[in-house]
């Protein structure tokens, strides 16, 4: 799953960005909020982790900004700032959670995760599917009740579907949270990993492909 780190200080981001992709995100970093609007205009992302204290708009001015826009982009806030009235601020603005400096990855991973759960809205941080059941929050798949092994970028390209189950998601979004930070990855090397995924679903679901739209995960047709 994509993430968004604004943070414009260069140790404090090497580490937080360390921290995400050890639990298993991606992560796009800018250090602004201008360059975040743009980020957000342009790109899909399952949340945003916002530092407060940038140059120019700080992060609260940017959640405001989101907000305005219409934007429900669920927005973590990070700041040295820990005061009630700090918290209580940024979340009236429309923030959605609020950490504050220092902290552990660990907690900061947690936040996100349980963040990503209330937005998408499944149930235990699962979705289920006829016979098959994707658990969001501990990452597995299980087919008629038994553990299918993926790997991780199988992994999530079934996390983007499932977030958008019976949806189409365009290939680039797919890509997108496929790639990981500082990595490429070629739309072929995306159907490869689909293909995969494809094989060991076997008949328990359909990921469907629509030409020149993208992908959608479906329950399968009974013959």
């Amino acid at each position: 799953m994509r993430l968004l780190l604004v943070e414009d200080d260069d140790l404090v981001a090497d580490a937080i960005l360390r921290g995400l992709t050890a639990a298993s995100y991606s992560v796009h970093r800018v250090s602004s909020a201008e360059a975040a609007q743009a980020a957000i205009a342009n790109e899909e992302f399952a949340l945003a982790v916002i530092d407060v204290g940038l140059p120019g708009a700080d992060g609260l001015t940017l959640v405001r900004r989101l907000r305005s826009a219409g934007k429900s982009l669920p927005t973590l806030i990070l700041t040295a700032r820990c005061t009630l009235t700090d918290k209580v601020k940024a979340l009236d603005l429309g923030a959605d959670d609020f950490l504050s400096k220092p902290f552990e990855a660990a907690e900061l991973a947690a936040r996100c995760r349980a963040l990503m759960r209330r937005s998408h809205g499944a149930v235990n941080g699962v979705v289920k599917l006829n016979r098959m059941s994707v658990d969001l929050a501990g990452k597995r798949l299980c087919i008629d009740e038994e553990e299918i092994d993926l790997t991780a970028r199988e992994w999530l390209v079934l996390e983007c579907l499932a977030r958008r189950l019976g949806q189409i998601v365009s290939k680039e979004r797919v890509q997108q949270a496929v790639a990981g930070p500082d990595q490429d990855i070629t739309p072929n090397a995306v159907e490869v990993h689909v293909s995969r995924l494809r094989a060991k679903l076997g008949t328990a679901a359909i990921i469907r492909s629509l030409r020149g739209l993208g992908y959608r995960l479906e329950e399968a047709k009974s013959v």
